[in-house]
């Protein structure tokens, strides 16, 4: 059988914004309901939802047969775990703080098989190469594959130029709660401080030809941030939606209880 194609990658290359989901609840069941519900893409995630590997391979598989492009992020930088994510069928990677140069070569080493880089072999046991159906997958698969790394740190932005620059490197996606935090103002990523390292870190990432990405689920913030150039946009989040829904809902027959219906929207994120 032939590679699978990469949707994520593919849009990559178009003009259109591409509209994201970030999924938290660690479940296939779940993954699968917003697997249909037309994002372009949703984040499945590893880092701050309790996902491990096993629970990760589930919800691929469950939103395989939909046309939706899912993208897993990772909690670190661990080879190992690089090595298993990729085994189990992702083929596109987000990696959270990301702030060197070098940090972003042992990242696109870690994704590549010998003698590009230092991926081990899974051969015949793995998902990715379908049992070993996919053929000359050790040759071929670097080209379905997507590497995502996250500026989201002082130094991040700093080196933003270099990170980007990075062969193998195909996006740069900017966490703007981790990054306020960075630069002094928690909970707070509309602070002008933090609102121009982001548009900074946009423009440097745009003119070293490589697209750039940001989570964004307040509306004003997402357009403000595809008016700067964002080529993908997290405009939802899971967790966060059936919070707010929940609230509002109970807020319609009983306002003391419920409170209000958007007091659950952040801009932290």
């Amino acid at each position: 059988m032939q590679l699978p194609d990469n949707r994520f990658r593919a849009g990559l290359e178009c003009d259109a914004v591409q509209f994201g989901l970030w999924s938290g609840f660690a479940s296939g069941y779940c993954a699968e309901i917003e697997a249909g519900l037309g994002y372009d893409w949703m984040l499945i995630d590893g880092e701050h939802a309790p996902n491990t590997v096993p629970q990760i391979l589930a919800q691929l598989q469950a939103v395989a047969g939909y046309p939706v492009a899912p993208v897993v992020r990772c909690v670190n930088h661990d080879p190992s775990l690089i090595k298993q994510l990729l085994d189990i069928g992702t083929q596109t990677l987000m990696v959270p703080m990301v702030e060197t140069e070098a940090q972003a070569r042992a990242l696109v080493a870690a994704m590549r098989y010998p003698p590009h880089g230092k991926r081990g072999v899974g051969g015949g046991l793995v998902r990715a190469t379908r049992w070993d159906d996919v053929e000359d997958y050790l040759t071929l698969a670097h080209r379905e594959l997507c590497l995502i790394v996250q500026v989201e740190s002082a130094s991040g932005v700093d080196n933003a130029a270099a990170i980007a620059a990075v062969e193998g490197v195909d996006a740069v996606f900017i966490g703007p709660a981790d990054l306020s935090s960075a630069l002094g103002h928690p909970g707070d990523p509309g602070h002008p401080e933090v609102q121009q390292a982001i548009a900074a870190t946009i423009e440097t990432v745009k003119a070293a030809g490589k697209a750039v990405g940001i989570l964004a689920p307040q509306e004003d913030d997402a357009r403000r941030y595809i008016g700067l150039g964002c080529d993908f946009v997290a405009v939802s989040i899971d967790v966060s939606l059936l919070r707010q829904a929940a609230r509002a809902s109970l807020a319609r027959f009983d306002e003391a209880a419920g409170g209000s219906a958007t007091a659950g929207a952040s801009r932290t994120y």
